[in-house]
């Protein structure tokens, strides 16, 4: 049967028909955000524009930034004061936003970044993408750091994720990313919302947010370390942190994978097509399961160990040349045979090539 570990839908709701990108706004908007800085491009204007006109409605502050540079240190510096603060873009301009984000981790800074991919690399195209993985999971920036990265796959995790990310920024004093794309970010389904969800209740005070120093001792927040020995203590307090993160906020999905002889490992936009392969398999009889990764960073590498090593195979589905297989691989460490099915540059597989692909995989074409 399908199980899952992931985020539940609230019970007494609203359900609404909503684009991806307009569930993102508003999921941030519920979180608490107030401010939000950022700069147009395709597929994720939808989020700029959905703010311009909320951001006044509920007493926050919207700016289009002059670039995405300018937005991301909008970011920064809205962040260092306490407040809940997103900016959004795609590929090309999160990559300007780059030096940046690693200026907020390095200040321990938290703050919310949506990337709706694109097709690249360079400009591209504005197909929807998962070029991305790399630039996301690995830092992206300079120095070591890391960010949370949530992927959802249905408009109505765009919605909860967000939610969930701001909270997830503010418990470890991170960056977190929602990584999207283009499909998603564009298509409506109907959504859940909550108006009465409130935000987790451990979430520690923000005593070192720069708030004037009028009746206290005066606070500084940076990322220079100039004595010897301050910049890599630093860094391993970051790391130590990273682990904690790695072994408490793993997010996954299973899908009918108790009996499956050939195990799909997707995320996204491609979870969701390889999820409709794995349908098309079992009403033929044909033993496909799903392992989704929901946080991309921390990567679920143990649990997706326990189900390979079982399986024997493991299929990664993925819109680009292979990104997330270098996780799965690293994963299993040899426990089973990977293969690796992907389209780069804006191209979309449906469910039926992944399941010709499969059946070839299994010696059943």
């Amino acid at each position: 049967m399908p199980s899952a570990a992931m985020i539940t839908t609230p019970k007494k709701s609203n359900k609404i028909l909503m684009a991806g990108n307009k569930a993102i706004a508003e999921g941030a908007i519920l979180a608490g955000c107030r401010y939000y800085f950022g700069y147009p491009i395709t597929p994720q204007n939808e989020i700029p524009a959905h703010m311009a006109k909320r951001m006044p409605q509920v007493g926050g502050c919207f700016v289009q930034a002059e670039s995405e540079l300018a937005a991301i240190n909008m970011v920064f510096g809205a962040a260092a004061v306490g407040v809940r603060c997103m900016t959004s873009s795609s590929s090309p301009g999160i990559s300007l936003m780059q030096e940046g984000i690693s200026y907020l981790a390095g200040a321990e800074l938290p703050a919310v970044i949506v990337n709706i991919c694109r097709g690249g690399p360079g400009l591209g195209n504005i197909s929807g993408s998962q070029g991305d993985y790399f630039q996301a999971t690995r830092g992206g920036g300079h120095g070591d750091y890391r960010t949370i990265v949530l992927g959802p796959a249905s408009v109505q995790e765009m919605y909860d994720l967000t939610f969930a990310a701001f909270d997830l920024a503010d418990y470890y004093r991170i960056p977190v990313m929602i990584l999207a794309d283009g499909v998603l970010g564009q298509m409506m389904e109907p959504v859940v919302l909550d108006p009465d969800r409130r935000s987790r209740s451990d979430l520690p005070e923000k005593n070192w947010a720069l708030t004037g120093a009028k009746n206290r001792p005066p606070r500084v927040i940076k990322s220079l370390y100039m004595g010897e020995g301050e910049l890599e203590e630093h860094n391993l307090r970051l790391d130590k942190k990273y682990r904690k993160i790695q072994s408490q906020e793993v997010r996954y999905e299973e899908y009918w994978v108790d009996d499956a002889n050939l195990l799909l490992v997707a995320y996204g936009s491609s979870a969701r097509i390889s999820k409709a392969a794995v349908n098309m398999a079992r009403k033929r009889g044909i033993a496909l399961g799903l392992f989704r990764p929901i946080s991309l960073y921390p990567f679920p590498s143990a649990a997706l160990a326990a189900r390979a090593v079982k399986i024997g195979r493991v299929l990664t589905v993925e819109m680009n040349t292979g990104q997330m297989i270098e996780d799965v691989r690293l994963a299993v460490n040899g426990s089973c045979q990977t293969f690796f099915y992907g389209r780069p540059g804006g191209g979309v597989f449906d469910h039926e090539e992944i399941f010709q692909y499969c059946l070839r995989l299994m010696g059943q074409a």
